[in-house]
């Protein structure tokens, strides 16, 4: 079964710039520039140098303030997604088709879940027969800095290391907690934890692991069709 899940058209073009957080400049192929909204609030580390390819979609929403939203940007020849609104359906889809052996078995998928100290969890897999209810965190991956090797996190994120400790009570309470890496690039084999751009949240997933929190780096490959499943990687 092929496990795509497809774009609306996307128009290619080249990034001149990214602004205030969720703004980028794209020149399009047809010669226009374009304000597209950047639905990433990270560094995107690696990913932003002027000319780099880029691809948006036209959402052709009258309401929206900026009618175009950057999709992907290329690096070294690999297409790399930077819409951090995919990784949730992404992962969601993946569990439900058994792209993912170790969060097979539930009947139920639930996103948005309220838990902790006034958190909210991506998805809440129940029914497993032989299983806790499993608290899912999927985090949003695009650093490649060693050919072959995804890392996370890029920037340091307060927020991260909070949802690891979160999940750590939810382990100590009997329940399952995994931690999906949605890697959105397909030229990497191996995953690492980026330690020198957040100690924090090193220490935070080290504390993690020593609890039974579980992780799983999955990448996705990138293209101007669509996003598919491409396969879990390897933890070093």
């Amino acid at each position: 079964m092929d496990h795509l899940i497809k774009f609306n058209a996307l128009i290619k073009g080249r990034l001149q710039t990214r602004y205030k957080r969720f703004f980028a400049d794209i020149e399009l192929d047809t010669g226009e520039t374009v304000t597209a909204h950047c639905p990433n609030p990270g560094k995107m580390l690696g990913l932003l140098a002027p000319g780099t390819e880029a691809l948006v979609t036209y959402l052709n929403t009258p309401a929206k303030k900026l009618q175009y939203r950057l999709e992907a940007l290329k690096e070294r020849g690999c297409w790399v997604g930077v819409n951090t609104q995919w990784p949730n359906r992404l992962i969601a889809r993946a569990i439900e088709a058994g792209l993912i052996p170790q969060l097979a078995g539930y009947n139920a998928i639930k996103p948005e879940v309220r838990y902790g100290r006034n958190s909210r969890i991506d998805l809440l897999a129940s029914g497993h027969l032989a299983r806790p209810d499993t608290y899912i965190e999927i985090k949003n991956v695009h650093l490649s800095r060693s050919a072959g090797l995804a890392e996370f996190p890029d920037c340091v994120t307060l927020r991260g290391a909070k949802h690891l400790l979160e999940l750590i009570d939810m382990v100590h309470t009997g329940f399952r907690a995994v931690v999906v890496f949605c890697v959105q690039r397909h030229d990497v084999t191996t995953f690492a934890i980026a330690r020198d751009c957040d100690p924090g949240f090193g220490k935070a997933y080290d504390l993690a692991c020593e609890a039974g929190v579980e992780f799983i780096p999955v990448a996705w490959e990138v293209s101007p069709e669509g996003l598919r499943f491409h396969q879990e990687l390897t933890f070093i």
